[in-house]
């Protein structure tokens, strides 16, 4: 037992290898770690840090919401979703006299046949597009927008144009064309990425 004064050296080294001290100091060091960078590229690292990407995909996503939700606004005014809605005037854009098939809108919106397919069957039911057999491949449809379907999307344009407007209203006509050039770019950037998340593990295993 230490003399009243002395320092009790026991106790010391005691309460530096409990379980309690030794998590203690693990905690500390995890937050004062230098950040992990979620990047490699030099490109996306300026200075050597990953905040400005990290900044740019918080934007993107909040941006992409927005986009969303004003396409989620279309479609309810026809009583669909808008992944529904974004399918519908696919198919007004690109059916021309004869009509369009699943595959062509399937690569216009960069999903699945199956995917189309899917959102194509609500459409008929709603009775906003007509569907019919390709006479010269009658394993494929052709898609049409109905009367009804039509007159719905002459209707829209009216509340369509100034929100889409409103999206995009800080951009200059050129920023504009640049910004066009750049989302065509990343898609298949895009599609690299989740074919790369696709082929990871479900779930990682914990570190033991």
């Amino acid at each position: 037992m230490p003399v009243d004064g002395e320092p009790d050296y026991a106790s010391s080294e005691r309460r530096q290898h409990s379980p309690y001290v030794k998590q203690k100091a693990l905690r500390l060091e995890e937050l004062t770690a230098v950040p992990r960078l979620t990047v490699t590229k030099p490109e996306l690292m300026p200075g050597g840090s990953d905040a400005l990407f990290r900044k740019c995909i918080l934007d993107f996503l909040a941006f992409s919401a927005r986009v969303s939700q004003c396409r989620a606004g279309f479609g309810e005014r026809f009583g669909i979703s808008g992944v529904a809605y974004t399918t519908l005037i696919s198919i007004a854009y690109l059916q021309g006299e004869r009509g369009v098939g699943v595959s062509r809108i399937a690569e216009h919106l960069h999903v699945s046949g199956a995917f189309v397919s899917i959102e194509v069957s609500k459409l008929v039911e709603a009775d906003l597009v007509k569907k019919r057999i390709n006479k010269n491949d009658r394993r494929r449809v052709l898609l049409t927008v109905t009367p009804i379907g039509r007159r719905l999307l002459d209707d829209l344009v009216s509340v369509q144009a100034p929100v889409n407007d409103a999206l995009f209203d800080c951009l200059s006509a050129a920023e504009f064309q640049q910004l066009s050039s750049m989302m065509e770019r990343l898609v298949p950037c895009g599609d690299q990425a989740a074919m790369r998340i696709g082929s990871l593990p479900r779930r990682a295993s914990l570190p033991s």
